[in-house]
């Protein structure tokens, strides 16, 4: 539908039209962009298949074919087409479709090449073509969500010519293209293929008239209290001041994130939020140097926010007039800790000694010292950015302090952090975590024989290897779709590349694993000291995760049970790796919520 001022004055129903299958609303392919005549909308959907003909009654083996056009078609309906994994299972092979308002007509655009799948398009300066990011899918897709390392170019497609343009490096991961409001620059993210599954970016510029990029904000390894470097999965669709010069962004800063003003020109970054009370600022849009965005913090729900950008050179201090205010939630107060490894050797790269950052939430209600329920982040490439999560804070109204941890490896630290990580993981991940918990038992009014863990996916893995490591130490366990047996996901996730690179192996698609290999996984696996947990473990997985399979938490739940231990599975059927939608997180919630009151 199309509304103006005057109501609405169009409707059509896309599927109908039989051009194309199910419309992309969501996801990192989706778009819809107006043209600058605003008569035409871009938008991405499944491309279309032939219907598989009904079996007639009288269709046997070895038959004779009803129709020589069914000949094509035969045999072809339950081939495999691949898809681009979790959370985008429904996500095959997209196409380019515009649809003209004046003529009501809608076409299919042809000229993309066959080797790529198309999404995040928009109509170039003139409207006579389309910018749009081109994943590269042979011989196969690998996961794309969370996954910022898939081999992807910006590119153009002249619709007149039909000819198709590579407009960014040959060899890179590029999304998120912007055109500035006078049509002059386009500006995108780039990052590196392969290695870790997210990472720091660098922010390019490409001059439509010339077609010459350049390097605006380079990928920082060491953060500096000015800039720690770009972590954005994406750029707001409406990034750009007015002056066609500037641009705005929301990336993690360490354990916040905030919101930076770029002048490529200059290539200098100010940052807008730094040193305001909300710890998490997304920024909706910005239109004629108005900025709409959303600030939070761990004890206050989201607030709508608006504020004018000055002219270049006095942004700051930059005046935010709440539209829409949300209250502080009572009972629950928070910190940021700085944890700092030891210098021993922990982890043999030159980083090792770098500090990283825990989020401390604390009941403000109960007698002190808290009960500890401690949360290593999944990924491992995330970061728990000191933003409002309901569950965080009803822990903290049932009487539990949380410990929010960003190990080493985590997003918003330098990118020599998160490649710190890498073949390291089950050590410098779990040994950060546990001294995240060692710092704040000492620092804090928190009762270290009243400590739970809380976690899920990588967060998981760390959480069981600190159960095997200290048996004694933690009194309950919750885990969402958690990682217990690194060799058996090789063949069952989504990303079996991630399983190579996390230990510091090479991977090609044609890659087979050494009898090596797998026993080096499999000793890094939580499943291999299972045998020493002695703690309640509650498990909740999904049924439909494509990116960890749930037999791993099966496995794991029958070894428990056999070995007498407290265990607890519950399975969701529509369920994905993030066990999404209310009623399933409405029940993870409240059954995590109570095995923690039970045994705590």
């Amino acid at each position: 539908q199309v509304w103006g001022s005057g109501g609405r004055s169009h409707s059509v129903d896309l599927t109908a039209l039989g051009k194309h299958g199910e419309v992309y609303t969501e996801g990192p392919f989706a778009c819809l962009a107006w043209s600058r005549s605003e008569t035409r909308l871009l938008y991405v959907a499944e491309k279309s298949r032939p219907k598989p003909r009904p079996p007639c009654p009288w269709d046997v083996p070895g038959a004779a074919r009803l129709a020589e056009e069914d000949e094509d078609e035969e045999g072809e309906q339950f081939v495999y087409r691949g898809d681009w994994g979790e959370a985008l299972s429904t996500r095959s092979v997209p196409v380019l479709c515009a649809l003209d308002l004046e003529s009501s007509s809608l076409s299919v655009l042809e000229g993309v090449p066959e080797h790529l799948s198309p999404g995040q398009a928009l109509w170039s300066p003139d409207d006579r073509g389309v910018v749009f990011v081109g994943w590269w899918h042979e011989p196969f897709r690998l996961g794309l969500s969370a996954c910022s390392n898939r081999r992807s170019g910006i590119f153009h497609l002249d619709l007149a010519r039909g000819r198709c343009e590579l407009l960014s490096a040959e060899h890179g991961a590029a999304c998120s293209p912007r055109l500035s409001p006078d049509g002059r620059r386009l500006l995108y993210l780039e990052g590196g293929l392969g290695g870790p599954h997210r990472q720091c970016l660098h922010l390019r510029m490409l001059t439509w008239q010339t077609r010459q990029s350049v390097t605006v904000l380079d990928v920082v390894q060491e953060p500096t209290e000015a800039f720690a470097g770009l972590y954005a999965e994406t750029l707001p669709l409406r990034c750009w001041a007015a002056d066609s010069r500037r641009a705005v962004l929301g990336t993690p800063q360490r354990s916040r994130t905030d919101l930076l003003l770029v002048d490529t020109e200059a290539a200098t970054v100010t940052n807008l939020t730094a040193g305001l009370p909300e710890g998490c600022w997304e920024l909706l849009t910005l239109q004629w140097d108005l900025l709409v965005a959303t600030c939070s913090a761990p004890h206050r729900p989201p607030s709508l926010v608006v504020a004018v950008l000055p002219p270049a050179g006095r942004e700051l201090p930059l005046r935010w007039v709440p539209v829409e205010d949300a209250p502080t939630v009572p009972g629950v107060t928070w910190k940021t800790l700085t944890v700092r490894p030891p210098c021993s050797g922990q982890s043999p790269t030159a980083h090792g000694a770098q500090a990283f950052e825990a989020l401390l939430l604390s009941p403000t209600e109960g007698m002190a010292p808290h009960p500890l329920v401690v949360c290593p982040h999944g990924g491992p490439h995330a970061v728990f950015d000191a933003r409002w999560r309901p569950s965080m804070a009803a822990l903290c109204q049932l009487g539990f302090a949380v410990l929010l941890v960003n190990y080493r490896g985590s997003l918003g630290f330098g990118q020599a952090s998160i490649n710190s990580l890498l073949s390291h993981v089950g050590e410098q991940d779990v040994a950060d975590t546990q001294l995240a918990v060692e710092q704040a038992l000492r620092s804090e009014p928190l009762d270290p024989h009243r400590l739970g863990l809380l976690a899920g996916s990588h967060g998981a893995f760390i959480a069981l290897h600190l159960l095997a490591r200290e048996p004694e130490r933690y009194q309950a366990c919750a885990l969402r779709s958690p990682v217990s047996n690194l060799p058996a996901l090789l063949g069952t996730s989504d990303i079996p590349d991630w399983r190579y690179a996390s230990l510091g192996l090479p991977y090609s698609f044609d890659r087979v694993p050494r009898a090596e290999e797998v026993a080096a996984m499999l000793l890094r696996s939580p499943i291999a000291q299972v045998a020493r947990v002695r703690t309640p473990v509650l498990l909740c997985v999904g049924a439909r995760d494509r990116r960890v399979s749930p037999t791993q938490a099966l496995e794991l739940y029958r070894v428990l049970r056999a070995r007498g231990v407290p265990a607890r599975l519950l399975w969701y059927p529509e369920g994905g790796h993030a066990l999404a939608g209310v009623e399933t997180e409405a029940d993870v919630f409240g059954n995590c919520a109570r095995w923690l009151l039970r045994y705590l």
